[in-house]
């Protein structure tokens, strides 16, 4: 009988979720904080150092300097600005939507260090006996631009003046001095008149006032620069910049509007997918699949976190990732009718031995996205924060969501007889009585051995190695200025440039290089990059240059080469401890022989797409250290679906004497995941296509590391990490003569003792 309340209860759940999500997403995608690569602006990592001998740089030095670049932001008028205190000597500034990105320059490390002194050059007062906020743009008596100050007190300035009088003629002079940092553009504009100082007026009478007029050869623009880093007040420290990157305004919002259509367009065609080839349960699983987006922005709201264009990235990953879930348990349930169970209890079966892989697959996912938001910057912070909500989330939508949706019309038994419903067909279900299991079962790939076939794997897989080896060697890698140093240009023009044009506009400004590579549909996109660190005003330079020339502010980035070597370094860094924690987790879950076949495949996959990058000659940038981090774990989670279909199949066996039942068990394993496997990697190459073909520019060279990982990661967990791990515990049998599975060891252990 059908139980109907069940299937209207559903209805009621998708309508209320539904009627949620379409009353609060516009919302939430309005008050989602979007990085420099999706609005503009700019980021800078100054190194701090002392002002004298006797300054030790100590967090609570950084701390005022944060403190005090907060406060330089804050006249700048920017919204919710990131300033981070990272390692011992370094602090992070990042300002989004910033329009105007050399005034920010300016007034984030100009020291504007104000002085009134005497004729002996003796100080008298300083910056800190301004009142806050106490600087304004204003007008002196002739209409010429000046800036008034405001002091603390009034009497001090008496007794300062009085000091200047009593001094006498021609002595009587108020030296106003105003020190700025050697090489800044206003330091050459505000001193025009007189070298070292800026107003010497003669002082002739006592002045108990509070306000000071400041005049000299100042614009409007000019006094009020002055203004706004008088109100900032002196930094604590100085700073030197060993960091930067600038995104134009245009650059982001075409960035932003493509990357969101491929993604659209890749989640669409999986959704299509999942239904066409799971019937209804992939139904079911678009609707807990959408409720997964809708999820992941909801929270990334909360935390208010800054959604960058590899984080948009690792969302349409996350939903390929979240899919696989979905696919892991329908493959179950469908094996658990193809041998006669019920819908229900195939539903119940194959629920609960679905989990321990997915719980196993995603822990292991989650362990690299960590330690590549440890040592990340930026925006592979972003990166990784996304993936670990991703992960988190599928479990809530994927495992359980999907599971109560689907389970609501599994339990009004509207399915009882109607296998098909789950792409089963009738002829492929066996008679229960025939007791029949689930590792008895044919599968489409019975005809293929991959066993037999094992040395072959391994010499393909050395003879590309090897190749690859002998390319990296001779090719090496076009590293970016990420991992060496320099500058890197990104332009958009709204007409088809050229590579002769780029060089000649280069030239124009003293700049010359080979090293450029025009892309985009219509040869709008220009990228050239050179050894030399830009400094503050030559990028400025550069930037309204290309501006008037080509329509559109440039992208700009610089890295010192300390920076360089220290990015090469975390990436190496990020790759050992993933390993080790990999290994470590993967023995206790699983066994030693299991995890070090895990982690020689996954170096596979890594080196794999090293050899790609060497022969294509695509750029390796920060977010080439994402992308294998990904493709690692992505490895590793294929991988570990194999490992635990072998194990199980090894349980259901008490004890194995030959080498012969060890490669039936891990033939049959093989064949069991190969369509899950398969179905997986469709699925994430469609959503990782749908970023390459219609995503932005910015990230095609992480969509290609994804690409090609993806394909690698699949070989890899079918022909190297299983024969491995066949050939290793083919040794071990030959030693002891018997393996004990596991469920005989418990067995004999559960066993009184003498």
């Amino acid at each position: 009988m059908v139980k109907r309340g069940r299937i209207v209860a559903f209805f009621l759940i998708v309508l209320l979720i539904g009627s949620l999500m379409g009353t609060t997403t516009n919302n939430i995608l309005k008050d989602i904080k979007l990085g420099l690569d999706l609005q503009g602006g700019f980021e800078v990592l100054y190194e701090v150092s002392p002002i004298d001998k006797n300054q030790k740089i100590d967090n609570t030095v950084l701390a005022s300097t944060a403190k005090a670049l907060n406060k330089r932001v804050n006249v700048l008028g920017v919204s919710e600005p990131n300033i981070q205190i990272e390692g011992e000597n370094r602090v992070r500034v990042q300002l989004a939507g910033v329009t105007d990105q050399k005034q920010a320059r300016e007034i984030l490390s100009t020291e504007a260090n104000l002085t009134f002194r005497d004729v002996n050059d003796e100080p008298l007062m300083d910056g800190s006996d301004l009142a806050e906020g106490g600087a304004k743009q204003t007008f002196d008596e002739n209409g010429k631009p000046s800036v008034s100050i405001k002091l603390k007190s009034a009497s001090k300035f008496k007794e300062v003046t009085e000091r200047i009088v009593s001094m006498g003629v021609p002595n009587n002079l108020l030296i106003i001095w105003l020190d700025f940092e050697e090489g800044t553009t206003f330091r050459e504009e505000a001193m025009k008149a007189e070298p070292g100082y800026i107003s010497a007026p003669a002082v002739s009478q006592v002045f108990n006032q509070d306000t000071v007029s400041i005049v000299g050869s100042f614009t409007v623009e000019e006094a009020k620069t002055l203004a706004d880093l008088l109100n900032a007040g002196s930094l604590p420290v100085k700073l030197t910049e060993v960091y930067s990157t600038s995104v134009g305004a245009q650059f982001g919002e075409q960035a932003l509007n493509k990357t969101v259509l491929g993604g659209i367009i890749g989640i669409a065609l999986i959704y299509l997918f999942m239904i066409l080839y799971y019937r209804f349960p992939g139904f079911i699983a678009t609707v807990a699949l959408s409720i997964y987006i809708y999820l992941i922005l909801l929270i990334f709201d909360w935390m208010n976190a800054v959604l960058t264009l590899p984080g948009i990235a690792a969302l349409i990953l996350g939903v390929g990732m979240a899919v696989d879930a979905n696919i892991i348990t329908y493959e179950r349930i469908k094996e658990e009718i193809r041998v006669g169970r019920t819908v229900k209890s195939a539903f119940q079966a194959g629920g609960k031995n679905s989990l321990a892989t997915i719980f196993d697959a995603n822990i292991t996912t989650i362990l690299v996205s960590g330690v590549l938001f440890v040592y990340g910057t930026s925006s592979i912070k972003g990166f990784a924060t996304m993936l670990i909500i991703s992960i988190l989330v599928s479990f809530l939508t994927a495992v359980y969501g999907s599971r109560i949706l689907l389970g609501l019309w599994v339990n009004s038994n509207l399915f009882n007889k109607k296998p098909s419903w789950f792409g089963v067909k009738k002829s492929d279900i066996k008679d229960i009585a025939e007791n029949y299991d689930t590792v008895d079962l044919p599968t489409r790939f019975d005809r293929f051995d991959f066993v037999k076939h094992r040395k072959k794997y391994f010499a393909f897989s050395g003879a590309i190695l090897g190749i690859g080896l002998i390319c990296v060697v001779v090719f090496g890698l076009n590293l970016g200025i990420d991992f060496t140093q320099g500058t890197r240009v990104e332009l958009l023009s709204n007409k088809p440039i050229t590579k002769i044009e780029v060089k000649e506009q280069l030239a124009d400004l003293n700049i010359e290089t080979d090293d450029i590579v025009i892309s985009g549909a219509n040869q709008e996109i220009g990228v050239a990059r050179f050894k030399e660190v830009l400094s503050k005003d030559e990028i400025a330079e550069l930037k309204t240059h290309f501006h008037e020339k080509l329509g559109a502010e440039p992208n700009v980035s610089t890295v010192s080469p300390t920076v360089g070597k220290e990015l090469a370094k975390n990436g190496f860094i990020s790759l050992l401890i993933a390993s080790i924690g990999i290994v470590i987790y993967v023995t206790i879950r699983f066994e030693m022989y299991m995890a070090v076949a895990a982690i020689l495949g996954l170096l596979y996959d890594a080196f794999f797409i090293i050899i790609f990058f060497s022969i294509t000659r695509l750029e390796v940038d920060l977010t080439f250290i994402a992308a294998v981090l990904t493709v690692i774990g992505y490895s590793l989670h294929d991988s570990i679906v194999t490992f635990d279909r072998m194990r199980e199949n090894m349980q259901k066996k008490k004890r194995i004497k030959t080498f012969e039942e060890l490669a039936d068990v891990v033939n049959s394993s093989l064949r069991q995941v190969m369509g899950r496997s398969i179905n997986t990697v469709v699925t994430l190459l469609i959503a990782v296509l749908g970023i390459l073909i219609f995503g932005s520019e910015s990230i095609r060279n992480f969509s290609y590391a994804l690409l090609i990982g993806l394909v690698a990661g699949a070989y890899s967990s079918i022909f190297l990490c299983a024969q491995l791990w066949l050939v290793w515990k083919g040794k071990e049998l030959k030693k002891k003569g018997v393996i004990k599975t596991v469920k005989e060891k418990r067995k004999i252990s559960d066993e009184p003792q003498v």
